[in-house]
């Protein structure tokens, strides 16, 4: 792997943005340690073991979520590479559909990992449930492994979308940001104000879109005028935003979802999540000279490449690896102190080194199915249903892994719903609906071999 690592580095094209590269790791390594420390697991007197979280047992912390929960910077980043992606296609084939190839190019690396994890944790669970295994922190487990597909589902419509929302941008620049500024802000003055119901899950569209054009506009050029500071000014806009939002309105100061909050600002997205967005694509900004003149150092480089090629298999383990490293310390009856002791604090570091550790072996054993595929292809024609059915297959896949996210693999053949947007998911279905839409944007944007 290091040679291919030395080679892939050394034949990056001159003009290719390596400060996006470095963002899309970090901002994904961000999360993965934030999760690692954040985990408080617990054994109760009767052995049942508990997963808690580090920022309810010490709410002073909440702050650091300020910096830490960095998750809408992936989403900038990701709209700049769907535009530059989109506009490459295009260019290639002009006149042509370039929808179901477009789809099936920016979700291969994403929904073959994606499958792999379904594909494995729910036959463990199917194997569990008939061996009448469980109990100490199995259950948990099932529950949580499953709670980061959330990122994929909703990574799946900002694909899906990016055509007509890049149009919008071409034709309205930053009024289409703006326009969905106004939408999110429009549906918290709802929810809020109004108490209008179910009204708040139209943010889980607008808040995160906006993030996304956000990155439309840097693919442009366009956060960088001359003689302005804008990445200053969204900066500073965006965190006295938030904080107003936070210190006058109906929202809590933690960034991230809390147990049992009544108002949460990730779930369904807030306006003020908006503004914390906006505050740290203004803050990446302003770090991008030091940044770049760092990345030009050729082992620096060679580090984000390698991480690039193995980073969503990474997040997508990341949550096993640290509930196995859990599981060690009941099995082998090492005391789990109570969170946020000086003992638990002492546990730390050994405990997210041995998370890195597995995270690694597991990303050795899963990381092929991550890398593109190697085969020489030429794009065919599309057929008349491969828009549609390219369409279908990534609605299909959001709502399996978004349903698979909230009701988890526990109790595989119990029944056990959750609700996506009116839809009642059981664990089951929402395998079925995400194989069978990723089957489709495989076949939908399927070329033939020259």
């Amino acid at each position: 792997m290091g040679s291919s690592v030395r080679e892939l580095a050394e034949k990056t094209p001159t003009g290719r943005d390596r400060y996006i590269d470095l963002l899309r790791v970090a901002s994904l390594g961000t999360v993965v340690v934030g999760h690692w420390l954040m985990a408080a697991v617990t054994v109760g007197d009767d052995g049942a073991a508990e997963a808690g979280n580090l920022l309810a047992v010490v709410p002073g912390l909440q702050p650091l979520t300020w910096v830490l929960q960095i998750m809408p910077v992936f989403f900038f980043v990701g709209g700049f590479s769907h535009a530059l992606s989109y506009r490459s296609l295009s260019r290639k084939a002009p006149g042509g559909s370039v929808y179901s190839e477009f789809l099936r190019a920016r979700l291969q690396r994403l929904l073959r990992p994606t499958m792999i994890f379904i594909g494995v944790w729910g036959a463990a669970a199917l194997l569990v449930q008939l061996l009448g295994r469980g109990g100490a922190l199995l259950d948990v487990t099932l529950r949580l492994v499953a709670q980061p597909l959330w990122f994929i589902g909703i990574y799946l419509a900002m694909v899906a979308f990016t055509p007509p929302l890049l149009r919008l941008h071409e034709r309205y620049g930053w009024g289409a940001f703006g326009g969905l500024v106004l939408a999110a802000g429009a549906v918290d003055t709802a929810r809020f104000a109004f108490e209008v119901p179910y009204v708040e899950f139209l943010n889980f569209a607008f808040v995160w879109l906006a993030v996304h054009q956000l990155g439309f506009l840097r693919a442009d050029g366009r956060l960088r005028a001359h003689g302005f500071p804008l990445p200053a000014v969204m900066a500073a806009a965006g965190l006295a935003g938030a904080a107003a939002l936070v210190a006058l309105g109906p929202y809590p100061l933690s960034m991230v979802g809390m147990p049992g909050e009544r108002v949460s600002n990730m779930a369904p997205p807030t306006f003020a999540l908006l503004c914390h967005g906006m505050w740290l694509v203004g803050a990446v900004e302003l770090l991008r000279g030091p940044a770049v003149r760092w990345l030009a150092r050729p082992r620096v480089w060679r580090g984000v490449v390698a991480a690039n090629g193995v980073s969503m298999t990474a997040f997508l383990w990341h949550l096993t690896a640290m509930l196995g490293v859990y599981g060690t310390l009941i099995a082998a009856d090492v005391p789990l102190p109570e969170p946020a002791s000086a003992a638990w604090w002492a546990q730390v570091p050994p405990r997210m080194a041995a998370a890195a550790l597995l995270t690694a072996l597991l990303v050795a054993a899963f990381r092929r199915f991550e890398r593109p595929s190697q085969a020489k292809e030429l794009l065919a024609e599309p057929g008349p249903v491969s828009g549609p059915a390219a369409a279908l297959g990534v609605a299909l896949c959001l709502f399996g892994v978004l349903g698979l996210s909230m009701v988890g693999f526990g109790g595989l053949l119990e029944g056990r719903t959750a609700t996506v947007v009116a839809v009642h998911m059981t664990a089951p279905v929402a395998v079925g609906m995400a194989l069978a839409g990723w089957l489709l944007v495989e076949r939908a944007g399927r070329r033939s071999a020259g």
